[in-house]
């Protein structure tokens, strides 16, 4: 069983459909083993895109992270990380396909409704980031 990290973005929490996003992985078999709704913190989001951080939209990524509550997840399931990457779609939801959370819920490249790690590796750098072991279960 993998384990990866998925955040439902400002701009969907703010659409309510957090229910609707989570049904998507509850429906295509990936257990919530964790959850919290937080606000990042300046620092929190600097430090979670700080790969990033030399790209040009890093100030527009960290502002718009912190504009609003999310909901982070850690997910588990068979092939968690590729699982949760096909249900999210596109980064650019124009380019994602029809059903996909991106596809459905997102408003522009920007502001794409989620995020899901990209390898098992940064799935646990990322999970470890916001969940202390006993938040697991």
């Amino acid at each position: 069983m993998e384990r990866t990290l998925s955040i439902i973005k400002p701009d969907a929490v703010k659409k309510q459909v957090i229910g609707k996003i989570i049904d998507r992985f509850e429906s295509n078999k990936l257990r919530i083993v964790a959850m919290k709704k937080i606000k990042l913190s300046k620092d929190q989001a600097q430090n979670f895109y700080a790969i990033h951080k030399d790209r040009a939209f890093f100030k527009d990524l960290v502002e718009f992270m912190t504009s609003g509550p999310v909901v982070v997840l850690v997910l588990e399931g068979e092939n968690a990380v590729l699982k949760n990457r096909e249900l999210m779609g596109a980064t650019n939801p124009k380019e994602a396909k029809s059903g996909t959370i991106r596809a459905d819920f997102a408003e522009s490249i920007d502001a794409n409704a989620v995020h899901g790690s990209d390898s098992l590796e940064n799935a646990r750098n990322e999970i470890k980031f916001f969940f202390k072991e006993d938040e697991l279960s």
